[in-house]
């Protein structure tokens, strides 16, 4: 019987290299495929959106990828095999976007399937690798380590669209074709590379044989069971509504700010892009806020970050309802600091929110830690599905019931406050619940007494 390894900050960044392959791949298909598709095969706007958000939907098996790991007991074949479907998923769409120029029918149906298996990859490695974190990083490591992370995912998706857009200039299908098929190969090196080695072997007398036939109709029974029993948690239903809230009002925004700005403050397209980066610095800013938070040479002195994902959701709300006031005051609001702050504060509990869920994972019931994550990564995935859609069409439907633009989006932005409001209350809950209490985690408790016997 071998004991657990606790991660130290070379093992996380190894993590990271995964996640920031995934971003890689995901980061092509949503954004340099959309333009292709909208600009040179001048297709509807709409269609990449519906594959975009057919991504997420798919995403809802996240509890069941969670569960296999659960049985498992082991999380880098399901995160290798992930990247490895993303990658051929990310290729596949590529060659159907160019196939939809000549055979528009066979090239949509093959899109449908290269987006259904990019949603399966990010599931099947997303929610393992959270997993992994949550068992083999230490409390007082989790928020730095969590922003690290997705600190490296940033830096994923800003190298690959940066490179990938200087390889396909001057486009040409095949071009494009064969820029993906190399990204897919590196991809997947780089994710083999920085998992071999690193979990470790299995404890001895861990069944990790994988459910014949005979076998699979009881794994569905105990999968549903399994599921029920952490929805019947109050501390993981609590959350699974937190994450839901909180993920569509920070999503919702995304596809109308840009707008917003142009239509009441005048900006022209160089200049709200300009907000978007001064937003996006912002995010940073607060990520880089809660890793201190969570560092443990200063834990305490700031708040804790259990705090900071209730305040994070708190100063959203305000800011939010800073831009719904700057939709009736017009051009004399200061959009720029409104906007910083936003930004500040949703980098600081979309951090605190991760950092959490990573603890939450290893509460209650032991050995349920992946569905319990599938279930939060699909509420997540399902609210980012419903937020561009929901802000989108709520913006229209206000700019048809009135006559002024900024009254328009200004019940938009309210109706974000609000549910930014009620995630603060929930989080509220989940403390009150003593999910998150400053303790070392039940998964290290466990395993201490288990090798120590």
């Amino acid at each position: 019987m071998s004991s657990t390894r606790v991660f130290g900050w070379l093992d996380v960044a190894r993590l990271g290299l995964v996640q920031a392959c995934m971003g890689a791949v995901v980061v092509v298909t949503t954004s340099t495929l959309n333009r292709i598709m909208v600009v040179e095969l001048a297709l509807p706007a709409l269609l990449p959106g519906i594959l975009v958000a057919l991504h997420y939907l798919v995403q809802m098996v996240r509890p069941r990828m969670g569960f296999g790991a659960d049985q498992g007991r082991r999380c880098t074949p399901w995160m290798l095999g992930g990247v490895i479907v993303l990658a051929l998923g990310g290729v596949l769409a590529s060659v159907a976007t160019v196939l939809m120029q000549t055979a528009f029918g066979l090239g949509l149906a093959l899109c449908v399937v290269a987006f259904s298996m990019i949603g399966l990859g990010v599931s099947a490695c997303g929610t393992s690798l959270l997993v992994l974190m949550a068992k083999r990083v230490p409390d007082s490591r989790r928020a730095p380590a969590a922003t690290l992370v997705w600190m490296m995912m940033i830096f994923g998706f800003a190298m690959t669209a940066i490179t990938v857009g200087k390889l396909i200039d001057p486009y040409t299908p095949e071009q494009l074709i064969r820029v993906t098929a190399g990204l897919a190969v590196l991809v997947v090196a780089v994710a083999a590379l920085s998992l071999w080695g690193l979990e470790g072997k299995v404890a001895e007398g861990t069944d990790t044989a994988p459910a014949n036939a005979a076998s699979g109709e009881r794994s569905a029974r105990q999968f549903k069971e399994t599921l029920v029993q952490v929805w019947r948690e109050p501390q993981a239903r609590t959350f699974t509504i937190f994450v839901f809230l909180s993920m569509l009002a920070y999503s919702a925004q995304d596809l109308i700010l840009e707008p917003f700005a142009g239509d009441v403050f005048g900006m022209t397209p160089g200049q709200t892009t300009q907000l978007a980066g001064f937003q996006h610095g912002a995010v940073l800013a607060g990520m880089l806020w809660v890793a201190l938070v969570g560092w443990e040479r200063v834990k305490g002195r700031l708040g804790s970050v259990h705090s900071w994902m209730v305040w994070g959701c708190v100063l959203s709300a305000v800011a939010m309802l800073g831009l719904a006031t700057a939709g009736v005051q017009g051009q004399s609001w200061p959009l720029k600091a409104n906007i910083v702050l936003l930004g500040v504060a949703n980098g600081a509990f979309s951090i605190a929110a991760i950092t959490t869920m990573m603890r939450l994972s290893t509460q209650g019931a032991h050995g349920n830690e992946g569905t319990r994550m599938g279930l939060w990564g699909a509420a997540q995935a399902i609210a980012f599905g419903l937020g561009g859609l929901l802000g989108t069409a709520a913006s229209d439907m206000a700019h048809w019931l009135m006559a002024s633009s900024g009254l328009a989006y200004s019940s938009v932005f309210g109706f974000e406050a609000v549910m930014f409001a009620l995630s603060a209350w929930c989080a509220i809950l989940v403390n009150r619940n003593g999910v998150v209490a400053e303790q070392t985690p039940a998964y290290f408790s466990t395993e201490l007494q288990r090798v120590q016997s």
